[in-house]
């Protein structure tokens, strides 16, 4: 699976690409002039927003390009590594359970560094290219280039999540050389049939990921045929169960990826595949039980069956016989009653899914075998032990492992103890949605690779420790909907430098840093409703340059709100000014979601707006027509859903046509 690990056949390509064209060195040979232009010409037609390419300059040798890799005897170039990443980053699957919130290693450095433009087809002047790797970048939705079918050295063909869009040219199968072709993750591409895959014989690595397979319904039949087959990744091609019988021939299939499909049944042909190491299954429509198949294939290393229709049962106890599984995945599949029995006989485990099963209980000392464990979630149950129990058991032999632990929305209570500050590798900490009381530990500042901390929806209490500062790796803090109280300080975030999203609403706590503070952080969401943070607007706003989301209701602010905060963003999703003493005048609202500025002292004509679904201004002083608000041709109110002016001075009736709408409430 892609998300938790890189596939073995594409490792040990790259890696005996690399050191190829290392051991046989660039040094000694001149690349050859057509190549050179050929390369020019290439780069020209690109967008390169990072200068990628800038050691890619004319009357230097380019087989010491950077991405250039020449044979040392002739000069030829032989590949081009133009991908944004040397592999595929790691995005655990698990990582699914802080709301609004996405972590992608990708994203940032794909805005910035995505090579964009055209694919000059200059590169048919490369006769001797035999790898070619452009992934990760963004060529804007275009088909993929015919010319592509042409470059019949290719073994090697890396086109993922590069923007591509569109049928997918038949003249692939022009490249009967090809042993890995990976255009997974595009948008949208799509294929009637794969008959041309057939004309593929070498083929090792098939990656056809998000591409609209829904009438190729040949999908099965062609693949299986394939003899050299190691890894074949279907996931999110919309494909269904095949009622016709295939004769299916995978000889040495190893990782077979159909996650996000409309799959209903598991075939049973895959139970017959004992070369499979890798199955996932992940988010189908499977029905009925889980089938007991799966215990003929021993060799399994990685499951998963999460989020699929299975009917309610307890655990499977043949799972434990699967004693090579490292990844196991059986999320929301209905399981009941307890795992420990399971757990326990699962040592080789490094990534474990249990969650949103609802009535699944486990006993926390089975935690103590799992010495190998690095990601566990086993959120959405009935957990009812003390949350110290469950650290305990975890830190008597995964201590120095665990990256990512999820424990939200069960019934876990007591104290987080200082032993928590003692797992070295945490990157990601759920425990929101429980009953954990007491203090957040200080030593919680020691977790110095914390990207995640969610303690939100508890009853901790106490201060805030100012250890939290100390997470240099912080982009997400929780901690909303608890009772901590007394004063914040500008310690609590002196190292947040990659703060993105701030959630503290609902405690009781103070926050007045010095007016010339600047933050060192830049969030995207800040949510501090029921801080005491007033009566001065807050000035450090003023350097939050990426606001999408602020609450600051219920804070005792009063006055204006100053005009560089409209300055801040083009346009915010969700604005909360609600319960302050906040006046003035608002010409306009850039606000395209929420915007709830109730109960305050706001004077003049209603805001103009731009889309807000939600609008809420009840309890001002508002005045003048509404007929005039709703007629005003530069609000777009086609989206609003509620509108609430009550208790405010203004005149007027809501034309016929909106006061009849049924698409909001008033």
């Amino acid at each position: 699976m892609r998300a938790i690990k890189i596939s073995l056949f594409a490792f040990l390509l790259v890696t005996a690409a690399i050191c190829i064209s290392f051991c046989e060195g660039n040094s000694n040979v001149l690349c050859i002039e057509s190549e050179r232009q050929a390369l020019l010409k290439f780069k020209q037609d690109l967008i390169d927003p990072s200068n990628r390419l800038s050691s890619w300059i004319d009357g230097e040798d380019c087989c010491d390009w950077v991405g250039v890799f020449c044979n040392n005897l002739t000069g030829h170039v032989n590949e081009l590594h133009l991908g944004l990443f040397s592999s595929k980053p790691y995005v655990s699957s698990l990582l699914n359970f802080v709301p609004d919130y996405a972590p992608d290693p990708v994203r940032d450095a794909y805005e910035k560094s995505a090579l964009r433009g055209k694919i000059n087809p200059s590169l048919l002047d490369l006769t001797h290219l035999n790898y070619l790797d452009l992934s990760y970048n963004n060529f804007g939705g275009v088909q993929i280039p015919e010319f592509i079918c042409s470059l019949k050295s290719l073994t090697y063909l890396n086109l993922f999540r590069a923007n591509f869009s569109g049928a997918i040219p038949h003249k692939l199968r022009n490249l009967s050389k090809l042993n890995y072709l990976d255009l997974g993750n595009n948008y949208r591409l799509e294929a009637k049939a794969l008959q041309w895959v057939s004309g593929l014989s070498s083929l090792q690595y098939l990656d056809l990921s998000g591409a609209d397979l829904t009438n190729a319904t040949d999908w099965l039949q062609i693949t299986s045929k394939l003899p050299s087959l190691l890894e074949l990744h279907l996931s999110g091609c919309e494909l269904t169960n095949d009622p016709s019988p295939v004769s299916v021939n995978y000889t040495s299939l190893a990782v077979l990826d159909l996650s996000l499909n409309k799959l209903s049944s598991v075939a049973t042909w895959i139970f017959s595949l004992g070369s499979l190491v890798s199955i996932n299954l992940r988010a189908n429509i499977v029905k009925g039980e889980i089938p007991n198949g799966f215990q003929n294939l021993s060799s399994l290393t990685f499951l998963d069956l999460s989020w699929n229709s299975f009917s309610p049962s307890s655990i499977p106890s043949w799972l434990s016989n699967l004693n090579q599984l490292q990844f196991l995945g059986l999320g929301r599949v209905g399981l009941q009653g307890n795992f420990s029995s399971v757990i326990t006989n699962m040592s080789s485990l490094t990534h474990l899914d249990l969650s949103g099963n609802n009535h699944a209980k486990i006993v926390p000392k089975c935690l103590e075998s799992l010495c190998n464990i690095r990601e566990m979630d086993l959120s959405d149950n009935e957990i009812d032990h003390e949350v110290s129990e469950i650290i305990g058991s975890l830190s008597k032999c995964s201590l120095n492992r665990l990256e990512t632990l999820n424990l939200a929305s069960n019934k876990l209570f007591g104290h987080l103890t200082d032993q928590l500050g003692q797992f070295k590798n945490l990157a990601y900490l759920q425990l929101s949605k429980n009953s954990i009381s007491g203090p957040i530990p200080f030593s919680v500042g020691k977790l110095s690779l914390l990207k995640i901390l969610d303690v939100s929806n508890n009853k901790l209490n106490a201060t805030v420790p100012q250890s939290l500062g100390q997470l240099v790796n912080l982009e997400y803090l929780g901690i909303s909907n608890n009772m901590l109280e007394g004063y914040i300080s500008e310690m609590h975030f002196s190292n947040l430098t990659r703060l993105r999203v701030l959630r503290a609403s609902n405690n009781m706590l103070m926050f007045k840093p010095n007016p010339r503070w600047i933050p060192p952080f830049h969030c995207e969401d800040i949510y501090l409703g029921n801080w005491h943070l007033g009566p001065q607007f807050p000035q450090w706003l003023r350097f939050q340059n990426n606001l999408s989301n602020l609450d600051i209701s219920h804070a005792g602010i009063s006055g204006v709100i100053p005009d560089w905060f409209w300055n801040l963003s083009i346009e915010y999703n969700d604005l909360n000014f609600s319960n302050n003493q906040l006046i003035g005048k608002l010409p306009y609202l850039p606000i395209y979601h929420l915007v709830d500025l109730s109960s305050n002292k706001f004077t003049g004509s209603l805001p103009r707006v731009i889309s807000a679904d939600y609008y809420f201004l009840s309890n001002n002083l508002f005045s003048g027509s509404l007929s005039n608000f709703f007629c005003n041709s530069s609000n777009r109110l086609g989206s609003l859903i509620i509108f609430d002016v009550q208790s405010n001075l203004l005149s007027g009736e809501i034309p016929d046509r909106w006061e009849n709408w049924d698409g909001w409430k008033l």
